[in-house]
Parts: structure tokens; C-alpha cells; sequence
């Protein structure tokens, strides 16, 4: 009749000893409105959720920075504000390390996120998987803080860390896109990446606001140090840019499309990142995996001599991130090597880039706008993400539920 009661069983021993009275408590719960338009669930113009998810990004990252970046006047230093973590920064500064537990996507968006934080913070930052941290009881420490990566905030392994982290006495910062949820009512403290509903089971938009969010976490930790002032000033100058330069990379939907087309038909792809790409290698291939059933490897380019060189051949396609960053020439020389093996190349550079990293043609090039180093994670995953999507189409699969996989891994 449009009200709702929650009952419990008072645990209080009875006047015989019995464990549970039989007479059921009301349970007081407070409400939390969601505050969500119809159209948010919706497909709008779009034939699937992940693909509406895809073309929200610039949308759903203006919402995660949204009251967090200032940038005042002139006289005004540029800076960014936390207010989950506000009473928690000093602790977290003096920390004898951060660690970043998460599974999956999020995984990796902490990956992502790890060397910008080593930069500005000076702490040193490890990365656990949350299952694998369990499975070897590793170490944790009452001067470590543990920074849980999740989406829904509920899922099961990354709960399972979050009890053990606690009773080691770790501080315990969640990042999550679910108010309300398991990991932001039992962290210490944490920020909501506010991405919006996010449907379909692979994630898009939550993966790039969760790297923006941790962006800010390390500018935000960072924020004392003198030294690296022009530093954090370009990286705030990027981040309120980034929307336009995703808008920007959207328009490669066609260009994704055609490239679908040529690997509709085959068993496998590599892709190769370093530095700060070897996360977006690992989320492009994952999302190959997820939705378009289709083997796929992230692999780190400085390994390739240690293995992987030896699958190179003519018809194996591989995927090579070689954007402008401190790891660019070493990139180029990744795919001389390559080539020189007639590798299948498929190169992502930096807009006007395209001659300096495959002279003489022979390679498929894919240009995206340059940003700041740190942040270019973020724009280099949405050409996999819209080749994942073409190609789960056009080999007939289900794009928002793919096989055998559940939005919120809670078992």
C-alpha cells in the first residue's frame, strides 16, 4: 500500500535461553532518494546502453569534476577540493604507503592513476588484486592507507579486502559510483565518482571517471608541495579540457567501425602501452574480451622481447599506443621491431604524429588529440571502447550482457 517495513528478529536471549525471540523488530532505516531522471535510463537515440555510455563520457566526466576543480583569478592558485577526504589528507600524506585494491576495470583505472600519484605525492604506491591480496594474506600495515576501487561498491572480493584491511588498522578511502553502498558506508573516508546509472556490464564511463577521480586524489595530496606547482596547474588546465578532447575522440566512431570490419574475422589481438598506456592496453583488451568474445592480450611493450615477440607474424593483428609521453621513443622503437618482423600494426599516435611513427605507410594509424600525459589514459580508451562495441555488433552478440558476465560481481 505504497509503504514499506523492514523486520528483524531481536537476538536478545529470552527469559528460557532461547538465542531468538520470536517477536520481530521494526528496523529504522533511513531513506536516500535517488536523485535520477528517466531519461538516464533510457536509451535515448541509441540501440545499446553501451553504446549511450560511450557517447556520455564528456557529459559523465563534467559531472565528476563538477565543484571539485577551482580555478580562480589570476591571483588565485588552481586547485582541487575532496570534500570525502578533506580531515583525511594529512594522514594520507604521511602514510608509508598507498595501496590501491580493485578488481577488473577498476583495476586497472588504478593502474592508470599510479604513476601521477607516485609523482605529486612522493608516496610509494603498490597495486593489489583485491582476491589475490586475500588468497596470499598479504601485509598491511596501521601506517598504510588502502584505497578501494569499485563501481558498485558491493563487490564481493573487494568487500573481502576491506574487512581484512580494517582489522589491520589501515586507513580505508572508497572510490565508488554507488552512494550508500557496502565500501562507502564501511571506508573511512572516500569520493563518489558520480558517473550516472551505468547499465551495460562492461564499463566505460565509470572507468574513465574513476581515473579523473583518482587524478584529483593525487592532486589533492599533493597540494603542499611548492615544487610541483606549474606541474598541477597543467594537469587542473587538462582536466577542465578533457570533455572537449573526448568529444573530440568520439568522432573516430566511424573510422572504429571500419576497423571492426577488418578484424571481424579473426582469433586474437595484442595490444601494447607502457608508462602511462599500459593500463589503457590492459582496458582495451579487456573490453575486446568482455563484449566481443574475441581473445585479446594487454601486454607491456617493454616485455615484448621477453616472449610475446615470438607470436609476430603477418596475420596476427597488434595494437601499439605510442602517444606523445616520456615513453614515446621508446614506443617507436617497439614498432620498428615490428615492422621490421611484417607485423599486422595498428598504431595509436597523437594527432600529426602519423608520419613520424609509421614512415613510408604501411600500417593502419589511429590519430587521437594530445593532453596531458597523466590524463591521456582517459581519451586513448574510448577508440577501444567503440571498437569493442562495432565489433560485438557485427559478430552478433549481446553488447550489454555479455556471456556468462553480471554487472556487480557480488559472489
Amino acid at each position: 500500500e505504497g509503504g514499506v517495513s523492514i523486520l528483524k528478529f531481536n537476538n536478545d536471549k529470552g527469559r528460557n535461553g532461547d538465542s531468538l525471540s520470536a517477536r520481530p523488530a521494526s528496523v529504522q532505516r533511513a531513506l536516500s532518494i535517488l536523485e535520477m531522471e528517466v531519461e538516464q535510463i533510457n536509451k535515448g537515440k541509441y540501440k545499446h546502453y553501451m553504446q549511450k555510455e560511450i557517447h556520455e563520457q564528456p557529459e559523465s566526466l563534467t559531472t565528476t569534476m563538477r565543484g571539485r576543480l577551482l580555478r580562480g583569478g589570476s591571483c588565485k592558485a588552481k586547485t582541487v577540493l575532496l570534500g570525502g577526504l578533506k580531515d583525511h589528507l594529512k594522514t594520507i600524506r604521511r602514510s608509508r604507503r598507498i595501496v590501491f585494491i580493485g578488481c577488473g576495470t577498476s583495476y586497472n583505472a588504478a593502474l592508470a592513476a599510479r604513476p601521477i600519484l607516485e609523482e605529486l605525492s612522493g608516496v610509494p604506491v603498490t597495486m593489489e588484486i583485491a582476491s589475490d591480496l586475500l588468497d596470499r594474506q598479504g601485509p598491511i600495515y596501521r601506517e598504510d592507507t588502502a584505497v578501494f576501487v569499485s563501481q558498485s561498491g558491493e563487490t564481493a572480493d573487494t568487500l573481502l579486502a576491506l574487512e581484512y584491511t580494517l582489522e589491520n588498522g589501515a586507513l580505508c578511502v572508497g572510490i565508488t559510483n554507488t552512494v550508500g553502498s557496502v565500501i562507502a558506508r564501511n571506508t573511512h573516508c572516500g569520493v563518489h565518482i558520480n558517473a550516472g546509472c551505468e547499465i551495460g556490464v562492461a564499463s566505460t564511463k565509470a572507468y574513465t571517471s574513476q581515473i579523473v577521480v583518482m587524478a584529483m586524489l593525487a592532486l589533492a595530496i599533493g597540494g603542499d608541495t611548492i615544487t610541483k606547482q606549474e606541474r598541477r596547474e597543467a594537469i587542473i588546465d587538462g582536466l577542465f579540457d578533457l570533455p572537449n578532447k573526448i568529444r573530440e575522440v568520439l568522432k573516430l566512431d566511424q573510422e572504429m567501425k571500419d576497423l571492426a570490419k577488418l578484424l571481424i574475422a579473426e582469433q586474437s589481438l595484442l595490444v601494447f602501452g607502457r608508462g602511462y598506456n599500459y593500463a589503457t592496453a590492459l582496458e582495451g583488451a579487456l573490453k575486446v574480451k568482455e563484449v566481443a568474445l574475441m581473445h585479446s592480450e594487454g601486454i607491456l611493450a617493454g616485455e615484448m622481447k621477453h616472449g610475446p615477440l615470438a607470436l609476430v607474424d603477418e596475420n596476427l593483428p597488434i595494437v601499439v599506443i605510442a602517444t606523445h609521453d616520456a615513453c614515446f621513443s621508446k614506443q617507436q622503437s617497439v614498432i620498428q621491431q615490428l615492422r621490421a618482423r611484417k607485423g599486422r600494426l595498428i598504431v595509436m599516435c597523437s594527432k600529426g604524429d602519423a608520419a613520424s611513427v609509421c614512415p613510408g605507410g604501411g600500417c593502419r594509424v589511429i590519430e587521437v588529440p594530445q593532453v596531458e600525459d597523466c590524463l591521456q589514459p582517459v581519451v586513448n580508451i574510448v577508440p577501444f571502447q567503440l571498437l569493442a562495441y562495432h565489433l560485438t555488433v557485427l559478430r552478433g552478440y549481446n553488447v550489454d550482457q555479455p556471456r556468462n558476465l553480471a554487472k556487480s560481481v557480488t559472489t
